[in-house]
């Protein structure tokens, strides 16, 4: 008996790695396209990008929170980014200054947040809404295109390593940096403490300002990260850009097994749910299922995630 129970609680500890596994062993069985190699690479590739955003959404939601700003964040900083280029400023130089940016946007939710007492959801409302309208204004909604960013530019979203696309690399160097300061770090435990209780937290000396300034510049630099890649893939920023992103990012943590309440989840999962996300767009594009029905299978994807999550509380 006591092994059974055992038994179940490694499933449901390793719940979003064997979902993963049994829908990629699904969809080879039903299309043999998804095995190809190019497709697997392809797929890799386009999972860096929601994967960057969403390692840097699991330290927020762990602290408690929410952002929802990550993609209109992502669409203003590619925006500065391609106009720095376009105007010849040099790449390392505009890509420090749009990491900066993106920090700042960051600090901006956490300074609602933490001085003007705003609900995490309702402070990145605003701040996604006026993003948006800010990347808008900035482009006076027109494309950013013909950038002359050289060898590097190109190489940061469309080139590879060991034939191996350097998003990747850069997306697993990440993962490894995130595993590190959650589980192998003071800081890593104050926001899981943060996002546990914030209240019995304070009352054992930690400072949950720093954290929540911490977390949201956090997310900013990993969107404005995410920014950069998507501007050297594409050769381009458009102003409608990082639309949605906030959601598959949010759907990707919940289905890692993070807690949208905070305080437990692995960086683990997230990766994992990356991929169920990229896995799910991927098999849904190569069966011809029109882009309605994607919508309404994530969301269905999203409600099991959620629900699974509340039985585990």
């Amino acid at each position: 008996m006591r092994n059974k129970q055992e038994i179940i609680m490694k499933c449901q500890d390793y719940g979003a790695q064997i979902a993963l596994i049994i829908l990629v062993v699904a969809v080879s069985i039903i299309s043999p396209k998804f095995r190809d190699v190019h497709n697997i690479l392809l797929l890799l590739r386009q999972s860096s990008i929601n994967g960057l955003i969403a390692f840097g959404m699991t330290c927020v939601i762990l602290s408690g929170g929410i952002d929802l700003s990550v993609g209109s964040t992502l669409c203003f900083t590619a925006l500065i980014c391609a106009s720095m280029i376009k105007n010849g400023i040099p790449v390392v130089p505009s890509f420090a200054t749009v990491l900066a940016m993106g920090l700042a946007l960051g600090f901006l939710n956490g300074l609602m947040i933490v001085k003007g007492k705003l609900q995490p959801f309702i402070a990145t409302l605003v701040s996604m809404t006026a993003y948006r309208g800010a990347s808008m204004i900035f482009s006076n909604g027109r494309p950013i295109s013909n950038l002359n960013g050289g060898t590097m530019l190109d190489a940061i979203g469309k080139g590879s390593l060991l034939g191996i696309p350097f998003p990747v690399w850069i997306l697993l160097s990440l993962f490894a940096v995130f595993y590190f300061i959650l589980q192998r770090t003071v800081l890593g435990r104050m926001i899981y403490a943060t996002g546990s209780n914030f209240k019995a937290a304070a009352l054992a000396g930690i400072n949950i300002g720093f954290v929540k300034f911490f977390v949201y510049g956090l997310s900013g630099v990993m969107s404005a990260l995410a920014g950069i890649i998507l501007v050297s893939r594409l050769g381009s920023a458009q102003p409608t850009m990082g639309s949605g992103y906030e959601l598959d990012a949010i759907a990707s943590v919940a289905l890692g097994g993070t807690s949208m309440n905070g305080g437990r989840g692995k960086i683990l999962g997230t990766l994992t749910g990356v991929l169920i996300i990229a896995t799910l767009n991927n098999s849904m594009n190569i069966l011809s299922i029109s882009s309605y029905y994607q919508q309404v299978v994530k969301a269905i994807v999203i409600l099991l995630a959620v629900l699974s999550d509340r039985r585990k509380q």
